[in-house]
Protein backbone atom coordinates (compact mmCIF):
# COMPACT_ATOMS: atom_id res chain seq x y z
CA UNK A 1 0.00 0.00 0.00
CA UNK A 2 2.49 2.10 0.79
CA UNK A 3 4.84 1.65 -2.38
CA UNK A 4 1.10 2.57 -4.27
CA UNK A 5 0.91 5.67 -2.88
CA UNK A 6 4.30 6.28 -3.50
CA UNK A 7 4.69 5.57 -6.71
CA UNK A 8 0.53 7.43 -7.34
CA UNK A 9 2.42 10.48 -5.47
CA UNK A 10 5.74 9.99 -8.21
CA UNK A 11 3.26 9.93 -11.09
CA UNK A 12 1.44 12.88 -9.87
CA UNK A 13 4.54 14.59 -10.10
CA UNK A 14 5.16 13.88 -13.53
CA UNK A 15 1.79 14.61 -14.85
CA UNK A 16 2.78 17.68 -13.40
CA UNK A 17 5.56 18.80 -14.43
CA UNK A 18 4.60 16.97 -18.14
CA UNK A 19 1.48 19.77 -18.01
CA UNK A 20 4.04 22.84 -16.46
CA UNK A 21 6.21 21.56 -19.42
CA UNK A 22 3.90 21.75 -21.58
CA UNK A 23 2.59 25.00 -20.79
CA UNK A 24 5.62 26.49 -20.88
CA UNK A 25 6.50 25.27 -24.31
CA UNK A 26 2.63 26.45 -25.58
CA UNK A 27 3.26 29.93 -24.02
CA UNK A 28 7.27 30.15 -25.66
CA UNK A 29 5.52 28.99 -28.84
CA UNK A 30 3.00 31.67 -28.95
CA UNK A 31 5.52 34.36 -27.82
CA UNK A 32 7.76 33.15 -30.62
CA UNK A 33 4.84 33.55 -33.03
CA UNK A 34 4.32 36.67 -31.79
CA UNK A 35 7.49 37.70 -32.49
CA UNK A 36 8.41 39.01 -36.02
CA UNK A 37 11.86 39.10 -36.91
CA UNK A 38 11.81 41.78 -39.79
CA UNK A 39 9.15 44.10 -41.72
CA UNK A 40 7.95 42.97 -45.53
CA UNK A 41 6.68 46.36 -46.49
CA UNK A 42 4.83 49.43 -44.23
CA UNK A 43 1.88 51.09 -45.31
CA UNK A 44 1.17 53.34 -42.00
CA UNK A 45 2.84 54.46 -39.45
CA UNK A 46 1.70 55.83 -35.79
CA UNK A 47 3.38 56.01 -32.04
CA UNK A 48 0.92 55.21 -29.09
CA UNK A 49 -0.69 58.27 -27.76
CA UNK A 50 -0.30 56.95 -24.42
CA UNK A 51 2.37 54.99 -24.45
CA UNK A 52 5.19 56.54 -26.66
CA UNK A 53 7.28 53.17 -26.42
CA UNK A 54 4.90 51.47 -28.90
CA UNK A 55 5.26 52.58 -32.57
CA UNK A 56 3.09 50.91 -34.75
CA UNK A 57 3.20 49.31 -38.52
CA UNK A 58 0.14 48.61 -40.88
CA UNK A 59 1.93 45.82 -42.97
CA UNK A 60 0.67 43.25 -45.68
CA UNK A 61 0.42 41.00 -43.42
CA UNK A 62 -1.08 42.56 -39.75
CA UNK A 63 -0.68 45.35 -37.73
CA UNK A 64 2.70 45.17 -36.04
CA UNK A 65 3.88 46.67 -32.76
CA UNK A 66 7.66 47.93 -32.24
CA UNK A 67 8.10 47.56 -28.60
CA UNK A 68 11.12 50.03 -27.01
CA UNK A 69 12.97 50.80 -30.88
CA UNK A 70 13.47 47.18 -31.12
CA UNK A 71 10.84 44.15 -30.61
CA UNK A 72 8.21 43.30 -33.62
CA UNK A 73 5.35 42.14 -32.63
CA UNK A 74 1.99 40.77 -33.87
CA UNK A 75 -1.16 42.78 -32.67
CA UNK A 76 -3.94 40.17 -32.76
CA UNK A 77 -4.50 37.18 -34.75
CA UNK A 78 -5.79 39.13 -38.25
CA UNK A 79 -3.28 38.93 -41.57
CA UNK A 80 -4.95 40.98 -43.51
CA UNK A 81 -3.17 43.10 -45.62
CA UNK A 82 -3.91 46.93 -44.40
CA UNK A 83 -2.98 49.40 -47.36
CA UNK A 84 -4.43 52.33 -44.96
CA UNK A 85 -3.96 53.12 -41.69
CA UNK A 86 -4.53 55.73 -39.36
CA UNK A 87 -4.87 56.52 -35.50
CA UNK A 88 -7.60 58.29 -33.40
CA UNK A 89 -6.26 61.62 -32.76
CA UNK A 90 -6.95 61.54 -28.75
CA UNK A 91 -8.18 57.64 -28.28
CA UNK A 92 -4.68 55.56 -27.57
CA UNK A 93 -7.10 52.13 -27.87
CA UNK A 94 -8.95 53.16 -31.62
CA UNK A 95 -7.56 52.86 -35.28
CA UNK A 96 -8.76 52.73 -38.39
CA UNK A 97 -7.81 50.48 -41.59
CA UNK A 98 -8.38 49.97 -44.88
CA UNK A 99 -7.03 47.38 -47.77
CA UNK A 100 -7.41 43.64 -48.47
CA UNK A 101 -8.41 40.57 -46.27
CA UNK A 102 -6.06 37.58 -46.07
CA UNK A 103 -8.87 35.77 -48.01
CA UNK A 104 -9.14 37.96 -50.74
CA UNK A 105 -11.01 41.12 -51.98
CA UNK A 106 -11.44 44.92 -50.13
CA UNK A 107 -12.07 45.20 -46.78
CA UNK A 108 -13.65 48.47 -47.27
CA UNK A 109 -13.56 50.80 -43.72
CA UNK A 110 -12.79 49.16 -40.39
CA UNK A 111 -12.48 49.87 -36.86
CA UNK A 112 -10.55 48.55 -33.57
CA UNK A 113 -11.27 49.99 -30.03
CA UNK A 114 -8.79 47.27 -28.64
CA UNK A 115 -5.93 48.73 -29.99
CA UNK A 116 -5.78 46.56 -33.36
CA UNK A 117 -6.27 43.53 -31.26
CA UNK A 118 -9.51 42.91 -33.39
CA UNK A 119 -11.69 44.65 -36.02
CA UNK A 120 -15.19 45.71 -36.66
CA UNK A 121 -16.31 46.70 -40.61
CA UNK A 122 -18.08 50.10 -40.11
CA UNK A 123 -18.71 50.54 -43.85
CA UNK A 124 -18.13 50.14 -47.38
CA UNK A 125 -17.43 53.50 -48.50
CA UNK A 126 -18.17 55.12 -51.99
CA UNK A 127 -18.20 52.36 -54.96
CA UNK A 128 -16.57 49.64 -52.44
CA UNK A 129 -16.00 48.27 -50.53
CA UNK A 130 -13.15 50.30 -50.77
CA UNK A 131 -9.35 49.76 -50.61
CA UNK A 132 -7.80 53.14 -49.41
CA UNK A 133 -4.09 53.24 -50.11
CA UNK A 134 -3.91 56.51 -48.18
CA UNK A 135 -6.21 57.27 -45.40
CA UNK A 136 -5.90 60.22 -41.98
CA UNK A 137 -7.88 60.94 -39.33
CA UNK A 138 -8.70 64.88 -39.26
CA UNK A 139 -6.61 65.58 -35.62
CA UNK A 140 -9.19 68.25 -34.84
CA UNK A 141 -12.08 66.70 -35.22
CA UNK A 142 -11.65 63.01 -35.06
CA UNK A 143 -15.39 62.52 -36.68
CA UNK A 144 -13.80 63.77 -40.07
CA UNK A 145 -11.77 61.06 -41.97
CA UNK A 146 -10.39 61.47 -45.60
CA UNK A 147 -9.02 58.24 -47.99
CA UNK A 148 -8.48 57.70 -51.13
CA UNK A 149 -9.88 55.28 -53.40
CA UNK A 150 -9.06 54.59 -57.19
CA UNK A 151 -7.67 58.11 -57.95
CA UNK A 152 -10.58 59.92 -56.11
CA UNK A 153 -10.69 61.35 -52.63
CA UNK A 154 -13.47 60.10 -50.47
CA UNK A 155 -14.34 62.08 -47.26
CA UNK A 156 -16.96 61.04 -43.83
CA UNK A 157 -18.17 63.20 -41.54
CA UNK A 158 -19.34 60.48 -39.09
CA UNK A 159 -16.05 58.34 -38.35
CA UNK A 160 -16.17 56.39 -41.50
CA UNK A 161 -20.31 54.98 -41.46
CA UNK A 162 -21.33 57.37 -44.06
CA UNK A 163 -18.84 58.76 -47.16
CA UNK A 164 -18.92 61.22 -50.03
CA UNK A 165 -16.79 61.49 -53.15
CA UNK A 166 -15.17 64.93 -52.78
CA UNK A 167 -14.88 66.84 -56.07
CA UNK A 168 -12.48 65.63 -58.29
CA UNK A 169 -9.51 68.96 -58.23
CA UNK A 170 -6.47 67.16 -57.44
CA UNK A 171 -5.10 63.97 -58.70
CA UNK A 172 -2.38 61.33 -58.04
CA UNK A 173 -2.34 61.38 -54.41
CA UNK A 174 0.25 59.61 -52.41
CA UNK A 175 -0.12 60.80 -48.40
CA UNK A 176 -2.48 62.90 -46.37
CA UNK A 177 -2.58 64.45 -43.71
CA UNK A 178 -4.22 67.29 -41.86
CA UNK A 179 -3.79 69.92 -39.43
CA UNK A 180 -3.83 69.66 -35.23
CA UNK A 181 -5.89 72.77 -35.00
CA UNK A 182 -8.25 74.02 -37.88
CA UNK A 183 -10.55 70.68 -38.77
CA UNK A 184 -11.03 72.55 -42.39
CA UNK A 185 -7.37 72.32 -43.45
CA UNK A 186 -5.98 69.00 -44.89
CA UNK A 187 -2.70 68.55 -47.03
CA UNK A 188 -2.39 65.72 -49.68
CA UNK A 189 1.33 64.90 -51.21
CA UNK A 190 0.66 63.97 -54.40
CA UNK A 191 3.39 63.00 -57.50
CA UNK A 192 3.09 66.83 -58.48
CA UNK A 193 4.22 68.54 -55.04
CA UNK A 194 2.66 69.23 -52.09
CA UNK A 195 -1.12 70.77 -51.96
CA UNK A 196 -3.58 71.98 -49.46
CA UNK A 197 -7.28 72.74 -49.14
CA UNK A 198 -8.53 75.14 -46.56
CA UNK A 199 -12.54 73.77 -47.07
CA UNK A 200 -12.28 70.21 -46.15
CA UNK A 201 -11.06 69.01 -49.84
CA UNK A 202 -13.55 70.94 -52.14
CA UNK A 203 -10.60 73.00 -53.54
CA UNK A 204 -7.10 72.77 -53.32
CA UNK A 205 -4.00 75.33 -53.86
CA UNK A 206 -0.51 74.09 -54.38
CA UNK A 207 2.21 75.16 -51.72
CA UNK A 208 5.79 75.73 -51.88
CA UNK A 209 7.44 71.95 -52.00
CA UNK A 210 7.65 70.30 -55.61
CA UNK A 211 8.49 66.85 -56.76
CA UNK A 212 6.47 63.68 -55.50
CA UNK A 213 5.60 63.58 -51.98
CA UNK A 214 6.26 60.14 -50.72
CA UNK A 215 5.93 60.86 -46.99
CA UNK A 216 4.19 63.35 -44.77
CA UNK A 217 3.05 64.33 -41.41
CA UNK A 218 1.98 67.80 -39.47
CA UNK A 219 3.66 68.29 -35.89
CA UNK A 220 0.63 67.39 -34.03
CA UNK A 221 1.34 70.66 -31.44
CA UNK A 222 2.24 73.18 -34.43
CA UNK A 223 0.44 73.43 -37.54
CA UNK A 224 3.30 75.87 -38.81
CA UNK A 225 5.66 72.73 -38.60
CA UNK A 226 5.26 70.25 -41.21
CA UNK A 227 8.09 67.87 -42.72
CA UNK A 228 7.91 65.82 -45.81
CA UNK A 229 9.97 63.73 -48.18
CA UNK A 230 10.51 64.49 -51.49
CA UNK A 231 11.61 62.60 -54.69
CA UNK A 232 13.85 65.18 -55.21
CA UNK A 233 14.74 67.50 -52.03
CA UNK A 234 15.00 64.67 -49.95
CA UNK A 235 13.62 64.95 -46.25
CA UNK A 236 12.23 68.61 -45.25
CA UNK A 237 10.95 70.28 -43.25
CA UNK A 238 9.00 73.64 -42.86
CA UNK A 239 8.26 75.35 -39.73
CA UNK A 240 6.46 78.68 -41.07
CA UNK A 241 3.64 76.62 -42.79
CA UNK A 242 5.43 75.40 -46.03
CA UNK A 243 6.65 78.87 -47.17
CA UNK A 244 10.19 78.16 -46.52
CA UNK A 245 11.89 74.39 -46.45
CA UNK A 246 15.17 73.19 -45.08
CA UNK A 247 16.62 70.02 -45.66
CA UNK A 248 17.60 67.66 -42.74
CA UNK A 249 20.21 65.51 -41.76
CA UNK A 250 18.93 62.19 -42.89
CA UNK A 251 20.66 61.08 -45.73
CA UNK A 252 19.59 57.10 -45.95
CA UNK A 253 16.96 56.04 -48.87
CA UNK A 254 13.89 57.09 -49.61
CA UNK A 255 11.72 57.72 -46.79
CA UNK A 256 7.94 55.74 -46.98
CA UNK A 257 6.20 56.97 -43.93
CA UNK A 258 7.17 59.32 -41.32
CA UNK A 259 5.50 60.21 -37.43
CA UNK A 260 5.60 62.25 -34.63
CA UNK A 261 5.07 61.47 -31.12
CA UNK A 262 1.87 63.02 -29.97
CA UNK A 263 3.60 63.93 -26.87
CA UNK A 264 6.79 64.61 -27.87
CA UNK A 265 6.74 65.83 -31.43
CA UNK A 266 10.85 66.63 -31.08
CA UNK A 267 10.36 62.66 -31.58
CA UNK A 268 9.86 61.70 -34.89
CA UNK A 269 9.87 58.11 -36.77
CA UNK A 270 10.73 57.36 -40.14
CA UNK A 271 9.99 53.96 -42.67
CA UNK A 272 12.16 53.90 -45.40
CA UNK A 273 12.36 52.22 -48.58
CA UNK A 274 14.74 49.77 -47.00
CA UNK A 275 12.91 49.16 -44.73
CA UNK A 276 14.74 50.44 -41.72
CA UNK A 277 13.29 52.27 -38.80
CA UNK A 278 15.06 55.53 -38.10
CA UNK A 279 14.45 58.05 -35.16
CA UNK A 280 15.05 61.74 -34.47
CA UNK A 281 14.49 63.28 -30.71
CA UNK A 282 15.77 66.46 -31.41
CA UNK A 283 12.79 67.70 -34.16
CA UNK A 284 15.16 66.21 -37.02
CA UNK A 285 18.79 67.67 -36.20
CA UNK A 286 20.08 64.16 -35.76
CA UNK A 287 18.94 60.42 -37.08
CA UNK A 288 19.42 56.92 -36.01
CA UNK A 289 18.67 54.05 -37.27
CA UNK A 290 16.73 51.93 -34.33
CA UNK A 291 15.70 48.83 -36.10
Amino acid sequence: MKRFVTVLGIGVVLLSAFLLLSKTSEESSMNESGTVSSLQDAHGLSVDRKDPTKVYIATHKGLLVMSNDSELLNVGTARDDYMGFSAHTSDPNTFYSSGHPSTGGNIGFQKSTDGGKSWQKVSDGVNGPVDFHTMTVSQANPSIIYGSYRGQLQKSDDEGKNWKLLPNTISNVIILATSPSNQDTVYAGTTNGLFVSSNQGSTWSALNLKGAVMALAVNPKSDKEIIAYTDGQGLVVSKDGSITWNKLSYEDSMVMQVAYDPQNPSTIYLINRSLVVHKTTDGGGTWKKVR
